[in-house]
């Protein structure tokens, strides 16, 4: 079985992934997935280098997500022109990495998940919800954006009413880790009794 889980920026989409696997659960991240395949070396990184220049390389010679972050949400079609190089290559790291799956149920990770379509993949949804203004505030402190890019990123992913109008589920993270710990062993339990 396999159950998506989604949320938009800054809604604890990591925090509540990192529970599922303490309860056993493999997990497979489209956010790792998007790294695995922009590794040195690899085709995808020499295009992004191609096109954007080696000012997206940081001296090591690895990708500088922050600065290429910058350039896709300050501009529509450099970010389609992204997504459209990544996003088959990450789908078929992450059909791999589902396929390996050993766990009775296995969790996709993925803060585009309706976006991409690969809900259609999924038996059923997780929506991890907190309010725009929490997930704005989190994630300037977490990565250390200005407002104005947290929005830029915000405005890129489906609009809040719209993520939740199609989850199965909603785990509410706004609150304390214990709350959303309990949210997902509650949730968890009834996976594993539908597995």
């Amino acid at each position: 079985m396999l159950v998506g889980l989604t949320g938009g920026i800054g809604s604890g989409k990591t925090a509540a992934g990192d529970r599922f696997a303490s309860l056993g659960i493999n997990v497979v991240d489209a956010d790792l997935a998007s790294r695995a395949v922009v590794e040195p070396g690899l085709p995808a990184l020499a295009a992004i280098t191609d096109h954007f220049g080696d000012t997206v390389l940081t001296p090591e010679g690895r990708l500088d997500r922050p600065v290429l972050r910058q350039r896709v949400f300050a501009d529509g079609d450099e970010r389609r022109w992204l997504q459209n190089l990544l996003h088959p290559l990450i789908q078929d790291y992450l059909r791999e990495q589902i396929d390996a799956s050993t766990s009775p149920y296995c969790l996709l990770v993925n803060p585009l998940l309706f976006e991409s379509g690969q809900n259609s993949w999924c038996d059923t949804t997780i929506v991890v919800d907190v309010p725009v203004e929490t997930q704005i505030e989190r994630t300037m402190a977490r990565d250390d954006n200005p407002r104005t890019q947290v929005q830029a990123i915000l405005d890129a992913q489906m609009e809040r009413t719209a993520r939740l109008g199609l989850a199965d589920h909603v785990i509410t993270n706004d609150q304390d880790l214990d709350y959303l710990h309990e949210q997902v062993d509650t949730l968890h339990e009834a996976l594993m009794n539908r597995a």
